[in-house]
C-alpha cells in the first residue's frame, strides 16, 4: 500500500482532474491536508482514528480559528476519507467525522436607495465610466462572481440577452440582462478602440487598453464610484450580488429558480437570504405584534 503522502498527492490529481475542481481549491485542500498530516504524524490511512481527529480537531479550536475556518480543515479530511474509502483503502468511515455547525452568514446587502445611487453614478461619456456603468449594472442584472464577470469576453449576442456562465466547479448556467444593463454594454463596447478580446479591460489614465480587468480592479471602482455616490459605507461587488439574490425574492421569485440563477451547487447555501426576503413574517409581525398598546 502507498504511503499517505502518496495518498494525498493521488487525491489532490483526483480533485483536479476527475472532480474538475479549480487549481485554488487544490491548493487549499492540499494546505489543509498537509497540515493534519505533520500534526497528526500518520504514515499510514490505517493510522486515521477516532482519537487522532479528535485531538486535530481539538488543536484546531485551542489555536482560536473561526468555526468556518475549522469547518475547512474537517471538510477537506472526511473527503479525503471518502475518497480512501472509493479506493478500498481502510482508514477511518468519513460517516465517522461529524461536521461542526456552520454559523449563520450575516449578509450584507445595499440599501435599495444606495444601489440606485451606485448604478447612476459614472454618468459620464468617457470611456472609464461607460466601463463602470456597465460592470455595475451587469453585477446587478445577473448576480456575478466578480471572478465570472472578469472572465468574460466581448462578443457576447446582447440582442440575445442572456450569457452563457461558466462558474464554480466548472458548471455551465444562464444568466439574463436586464435591458439597462444591455443598453450600457452597447454604450460601453460602442466606444472601445482597441481589439482586445476582454469583455471589460484596464484603462490607462490617458484612455488607452490594458488589457483584461482583474477582480480586484473591479473592487476598487465600486468603492470609487460608491464614494461618489455619497453612500458613507464601504461596498464591496458581492455585495451587488446579495442585492441581486434579495431582489428576486422579495418580489416572488422561488428559491430553486434563486440557486439556479446564483450558481449554488446546494439550496442550503440560497437559503441565507431568506431571513431578510420573507414579506409574509413581516406582514405578521407588523399585523399582530403590539397591538394592546396602541
Amino acid at each position: 500500500m502507498k504511503e499517505i503522502h502518496a495518498l494525498l498527492v493521488d487525491y489532490l490529481d483526483y480533485l483536479e482532474i476527475e472532480k474538475n475542481r479549480s487549481p485554488k481549491t487544490r491548493e487549499n485542500y492540499e494546505r489543509y491536508l498537509k497540515e493534519f498530516l505533520k500534526a497528526s504524524n500518520v504514515g499510514s490511512p490505517k493510522d486515521i482514528t477516532d482519537e487522532v481527529v479528535r485531538s486535530f480537531r481539538m488543536n484546531l479550536a485551542r489555536r482560536d480559528l473561526k468555526k468556518i475556518t475549522q469547518g475547512y480543515y474537517v471538510i477537506a479530511l472526511r473527503n479525503f476519507l471518502k475518497y480512501l474509502a472509493k479506493r478500498d483503502i481502510a482508514a477511518l468511515p468519513p460517516e465517522k467525522i461529524e461536521l461542526p455547525k456552520a454559523p449563520s452568514r450575516q449578509i450584507e446587502v445595499v440599501d435599495y436607495k444606495d444601489l440606485e445611487r451606485l448604478l447612476a453614478s459614472p454618468n459620464k461619456d468617457d470611456l472609464r465610466s461607460l466601463r463602470d456603468k456597465a460592470i455595475l449594472e451587469l453585477l446587478f442584472s445577473t448576480g456575478l462572481r466578480v471572478s465570472e464577470l472578469c472572465a468574460l469576453d466581448r462578443y457576447l449576442d446582447l440582442e440575445r440577452g442572456e450569457i452563457s456562465i461558466r462558474g464554480k466547479g466548472d458548471k455551465l448556467r444562464i444568466v439574463f440582462l436586464s435591458d439597462r444593463a444591455r443598453k450600457a454594454l452597447k454604450a460601453y463596447l460602442g466606444k472601445r478602440p482597441d481589439a482586445d478580446p476582454a469583455l471589460f479591460i484596464s484603462i490607462t489614465k490617458s484612455g488607452g487598453a490594458m488589457g483584461r480587468i482583474t477582480p480586484r480592479a473591479v473592487e476598487r471602482l465600486v468603492v470609487r464610484r460608491a464614494k461618489e455616490a455619497g453612500i458613507g459605507k464601504k461596498i464591496h461587488p458581492h455585495e451587488l450580488r446579495h442585492s441581486f439574490a434579495t431582489d428576486l425574492l422579495m418580489n416572488g421569485a422561488d428559491l430553486r429558480s434563486v440557486q439556479a440563477l446564483l450558481g449554488h451547487s446546494n439550496v442550503s447555501t440560497t437559503q441565507i437570504y431568506t431571513h431578510i426576503t420573507n414579506k409574509e413574517l413581516r406582514e405578521i409581525h407588523e399585523a399582530f405584534h403590539g397591538r394592546r398598546r396602541k
